[in-house]
């Protein structure tokens, strides 16, 4: 049977496609670029599930799938959608578990259906996994071989190909692993661009200062960010290289101005990421794009390849950090509020690169029932989840400074942190910083 007749063969429409996973079963589909849009809408259209497990991060859309009865979603990553399905009282719990262990956990959780998107077949039956490579690519493979297993790939005409670097990383699956094919042409979800606030900018502007010619970098989604690449497109600088988990409209940006050139001493004269997600014209340029990579996670947010990098200059964000330099990235107090990522791992392989540093970027406040609260907070409120811990963690920037905390005494971290928390609310933190330091006998 020639290639064309089996892919005839294995294609079914969504609801056909959905209609193939049990009452009880379980699932998993890559995180956000990933997931396999119109399969999940499909099942989502099902109301008889029993004890259905699905495993996925940073859900792109509010798939019905989730408020179903015997429908239980295990997120390893929650975004607006996953807070809202939890908040809203459905069965949403987060997986405890940094983006590089998910390949572990897929492992061994081996749900017996996995789904992901992909683009279409080349001459050669290649599926490009697009958008994203991540956790799930050695999944996606194992689960295509195993009879007892079903791997359904939605085929989007919209999405880009994308490329690895092969042979040991191709990033693709062949026609002949996959089980299902669902054809879909949706538009992938894209991210507007948003001007960078007064903060941001100022952030920015301090974050520059660590970031010479020559420089790696890892960057993620947000204003800050954002507005770093900005000002370093911009400037008068270049040489930079990239080696980012998540790959940005800025860094496409940084790329056309010709100041990247990836001469980093690890995977030389190209970009590496393991996934991307912005705008609709940043899926555009990634089609064929031969000067960025992907690669699955447990490589990408390897802490000791990303130490091999030149001059690594890792941009993470953080939701508070207390006076001893601990940082809540991913809670609220109790409540999970996104997820650990690759937040410690990029921190730990940029303080070990030569001449690498880690910036830890918030602004100096935040409004919580319409009062203004420091960021830089003495202590943690009880039950707050550390996310990357203190003798990690290199410099912290505000708009009002960068802190540099590596070497520090426990004193020393707490004076500079004070240094860059809002004006307003400095002296309260230093009597609240002079009390704990008491009560741990500091001298």
């Amino acid at each position: 049977m020639d290639a064309a007749r089996i892919s005839h063969a294995k294609r079914r429409s969504p609801a056909e496609a959905a209609a193939l996973v049990r009452t009880r079963d379980s699932l998993a589909f890559p995180l956000g670029p990933g997931q396999p849009m119109a399969f999940l809408h499909a099942l989502g259209e099902r109301d008889d599930f029993r004890d259905l497990q699905v495993f996925g991060a940073l859900l792109l859309a509010p798939f019905k799938l989730f408020t179903r009865r015997g429908v239980t979603y295990l997120s390893g990553f929650y975004g607006p959608v996953e807070r809202g399905l939890e908040q809203a009282g459905y069965d949403v719990r987060f997986v405890v578990a940094d983006f590089r262990r998910y390949t572990t956990l897929a492992r061994q959780m081996a749900p017996r259906v996995m789904a992901t998107a992909a683009a279409p077949p080349d001459a050669n039956g290649h599926l490009s996994l697009s958008l994203h490579a991540g956790a799930t690519v050695g999944e996606l493979h194992r689960c295509g071989r195993d009879p007892d297993r079903m791997l359904v790939v939605e085929v989007n005409s919209r999405l880009p190909r994308t490329l690895g670097l092969p042979p040991d990383h191709p990033h693709c699956l062949h026609r002949d692993e996959v089980d299902v094919i669902v054809e879909s042409d949706d538009e992938p979800v894209a991210l507007p661009e948003q001007d960078a606030t007064e903060v941001e900018r100022a952030i920015a502007e301090h974050v520059s200062h660590y970031i010479p010619n020559g420089a790696t970098l890892q960057t993620g989604i947000g204003g800050i960010p954002s507005a770093v690449v900005e000002l370093l497109a911009e400037g008068s600088g270049g040489d930079y290289g990239v080696h980012s988990e998540m790959f940005t409209t800025g860094l496409m940006k940084l790329h056309l101005t010709g100041k990247i050139t990836n001469k980093k001493g690890i995977y030389d004269g190209v970009s590496i990421a393991t996934f991307a997600l912005g705008t609709k014209q940043l899926y555009t340029w990634l089609d064929g794009q031969e000067a960025v990579r992907f690669l699955p996670v447990e490589f990408v947010n390897e802490p000791g390849l990303i130490s091999r990098n030149r001059n690594m200059i890792s941009i993470n964000g953080a939701l508070s950090v207390d006076l001893a330099g601990q940082v809540a990235a991913d809670t609220l107090g109790v409540r999970q509020f996104s997820g650990i990522g690759g937040h410690e791992d990029f921190v730990a392989g940029a303080s070990f690169a030569p001449c690498g540093r880690s910036l830890i970027c918030l602004p100096s406040t935040a409004t919580v029932a319409g009062e203004r609260v420091s960021r830089i907070a003495a202590t943690f409120a009880a039950g707050t989840m550390i996310t990357t811990p203190r003798h990690q963690v290199d410099v912290v920037i505000t708009e009002h400074g960068a802190a540099e905390l590596a070497g520090k005494t426990m004193e020393e971290r707490a004076q500079a942190l004070i240094a860059i928390a809002d004006p307003a609310l400095r002296p309260r933190l230093r009597e609240e910083a002079a009390a704990t330091l008491a009560g741990r006998g500091s001298h």
